[in-house]
């Protein structure tokens, strides 16, 4: 990406409006007012050629009449004019097109969209939009949008899919004390999209923190790597997380993978913190936006209210930081601010009696010793002390203290004098919020983003040539025969190729060629049906397990056929599989899904009949290594197992990281080729002693 290009949509020197309107109301009319009350400060040319004046700016009939140059033009004509618009303004030698005219991809008309971008092209321009409600930054005074006014006034940039939701937000600013320098409507993301500004955002030296309102994405991957490298924490609300695609899914990857998970997945990656709702995104902006992130676990809460302490303890333990006591000598100098009866072991109890001093003191102190990661202080109202002055010593003692790599955050309950404390609190660089459980969600999202900053890494990925080579022979033969699955050897065949460690396999066409291999693989032995038709094998009475000898084979061969022909009769049988019967070992499952927006994703979790039942899973998009295949390990509710639980011993973890990384590795390199695909059961057994892929199976592109 070209800084200067997006420079000249967000930090325009001059602003050309066309579809400007000399009548009130209109969107034209709008947006040249709100740049003439914004007070922006380059020249600003609307476009009417039915005026000469518009609120003291000259009018000129077309573009190509400016005589000076302009960077960017704010689009508001119908949509039937766009591309014609487009088109003057290429030859007079605008860089960017703010569009705000919608009636584009939004509404089925991508063919226009797609002529706007090719003019977009041919003369080097940029495009943010269409569909927009525009762009607004306080500290370029440039309000290039149809939204009332300015944002108050702050160290965040919002960028929204939604042109109504920015509008409301911008109101909303200031009544949640939450400031923003920047908002910016993305819309359709024709050219420009959201990992653009990301990237751009890097060097905006007005912005600490970046907040978006995401629909959909384009281009996953892109918006990962922008995450990864973004040098600012970035808050990401996410609507629309309802399961995609599960009825058509043939795997159970497939079905699994709902746009919530996969997308929560994706953030992880990106290093992108989450919020649950508009308020949420709000709380977590204050935070991020105004200061630096919770290194350490060691929280310290200072409080004069016992009860509103131990909701912050809940709270804190909710959100993945739970508290601890106290060191002793922190303990014994807090006690010198409190009465007899405080307490001083976390939360620090002050009582009701605190007063501006004791808080001042006991801040102060915190957040200088070293034991102390991040502070939250807690107030109630009361009848004996002043709020703001409570307010007042506490920034007094921040500033004192002179650390600025330790988080805090406050919280008043209280009424209007309380509020007004709090606003007094966000307008010095403090986050302050109406509840304790809010201060600690707050305090929570500093603490994601150390971490996801440690782990939110472009994992080491080699293309595996040879491998790639012998799985396409494979592929190519199967849709040379006309198909869109591989049967379970061939399928089988392939994960060997990449190294995964399957059980030893071989087709049976007949009773005696399935007595020959169960003898050559050795008793007891597992028979399958094997037919591209019939993917889940069990339903079909496909499968038996534990054959010990010649007789159980000749009798297994014979009823697994029948019971194919009777579930799909016209099913394309090619055989029995004979598999050699692996030991018993916990059941995982890894399974991969060609995401619209992601591409290839990884999913894992409790295997065998359960995956469907309990959906006990996590998500990853690929590639990943073992670090992060290591991660997943621990996101799902059945971890415990892994690791050992009720006197079993612990699973071998690292056999299960190094294969879900061979696994990420063959979906990649087999991207174009594979839709979906899953190793299940993957039994994995005692550390030391590996893992068994027993069931494969790959469902192909269709071509």
């Amino acid at each position: 990406m070209n800084h200067d290009e997006i420079n000249t949509l967000l930090k325009p020197k001059t602003i050309a409006v066309v579809g400007a309107s000399a009548t009130p109301g209109k969107i034209g009319y709008t947006v040249v007012e709100n740049l003439k009350k914004s007070g922006y400060k380059g020249a600003v040319y609307p476009i009417n050629p039915s005026a000469s004046d518009i609120l003291g700016f000259k009018c000129y009939a077309s573009i190509t009449d400016v005589p000076g140059s302009v960077d960017a033009a704010v689009m508001c004509v119908p949509v039937k004019l766009v591309n014609t618009c487009a088109e003057d303004c290429g030859k007079k030698g605008v860089k960017g097109l703010i569009v705000i005219t919608s009636g584009f991809s939004e509404v089925g008309r991508k063919d226009l969209e797609e002529e706007l971008v090719a003019t977009a092209r041919k003369y080097k321009m940029r495009i943010l939009g269409p569909n927009i409600v525009g762009t607004l930054s306080n500290s370029d005074k440039m309000n290039a949008s149809f939204a009332p006014f300015l944002p108050l006034d702050g160290k965040a940039t919002l960028i929204t899919q939604s042109g109504a939701l920015l509008i409301a937000m911008d109101a909303a600013t200031y009544t949640r004390r939450v400031g923003f320098d920047k908002m910016v409507s993305i819309g359709n993301m024709c050219d420009v999209d959201i990992a653009d500004i990301i990237e751009w955002l890097n060097g905006d030296e007005s912005t600490t923190c970046t907040s978006l309102y995401i629909e959909g994405l384009k281009d996953g991957r892109k918006f990962i790597k922008a995450g990864r490298a973004s040098k600012k924490p970035i808050i990401a609300l996410k609507s629309g997380v309802s399961a995609h695609g599960a009825a058509a899914a043939a795997s159970h990857t497939g079905s699994l993978a709902g746009a919530a998970k996969v997308y929560g997945s994706a953030f992880k990656q990106a290093g992108v913190i989450q919020a649950s709702d508009l308020d949420n995104l709000f709380d977590r902006t204050l935070a991020l936006s105004l200061m630096p992130p919770l290194k350490g676990e060691n929280l310290l809460v200072i409080t004069n209210g016992g009860g509103v302490g131990v909701l912050a303890t809940d709270a804190a333990e909710r959100y993945g930081i739970p508290m601890k006591f106290a060191p002793k000598d922190v303990q014994e100098e807090l006690k010198k601010h409190m009465p007899e009866f405080g307490s001083a072991k976390n939360p620090v109890d002050l009582t009701g009696m605190a007063g501006t001093e004791w808080y001042a003191e006991s801040v102060r102190f915190a957040i200088s010793h070293p034991w102390v990661d991040g502070l939250i202080v807690l107030y109630c109202e009361t009848a004996m002390t002043n709020p703001l002055e409570i307010a007042k010593g506490i920034k007094q003692a921040l500033n004192e203290a002179g650390i600025k790599d330790k988080p805090v955050t406050v919280s008043y309950v209280g009424g209007e004098k309380s509020a007004a404390a709090m606003s007094w609190l966000v307008e010095n660089g403090i986050p302050a919020y109406a509840a304790p459980d809010l201060a600690v969600n707050a305090m929570a999202a500093l603490r994601e983003y150390a971490l996801l900053r440690e782990t939110a890494k472009e994992p080491d990925y080699k293309s595996n040539d040879a491998a790639r080579k012998a799985a396409m022979q494979i592929i190519s033969a199967a849709r040379a025969d006309g198909r869109d699955a591989l049967t379970e050897i061939e399928a089988k065949q392939v994960f060997n190729a990449y190294g995964l460690p399957v059980t030893s396999t071989e087709l049976a066409k007949t009773e005696d060629e399935a007595v020959a291999l169960a003898k050559k693989i050795g008793f007891p032995v597992v028979m399958k049906i094997v037919s591209p038709e019939i993917l889940h094998k069990s339903d079909a009475g496909g499968v038996k397990v534990n054959i010990k000898d010649e007789a159980a084979a000749r009798e297994a061969f014979n009823t697994i056929i029948k019971n194919a022909k009777a579930y799909k009769a016209d099913a394309n049988i090619h055989g029995v599989a004979v598999q050699e019967m692996a030991p018993w070992g916990t059941e995982t499952i890894l399974g991969s899904t060609n995401d619209a927006t992601f591409g290839p994703t990884i999913m894992f979790g409790l295997g065998g009949i359960f995956v469907e039942v309990l959906k006990d899973v996590t998500f990853r998009v690929a590639p990943i290594d073992k670090v992060q295949a290591a991660e997943m390990f621990e996101e799902i509710r059945a971890a415990a197992i892994l690791k050992g639980a009720r006197g079993e011993a612990p699973r071998d973890r690292k056999a299960l990281s190094d294969t879900v990384e061979k696994y990420s590795s063959m979906i990649i390199d087999l991207e174009d080729e594979i839709s979906e695909s899953d190793a299940n059961p993957v039994l994995v057994y005692e550390e030391g002693k590996g893992l068994k892929v027993v069931d494969a199976r790959i469902i192909l592109k269709k071509k």
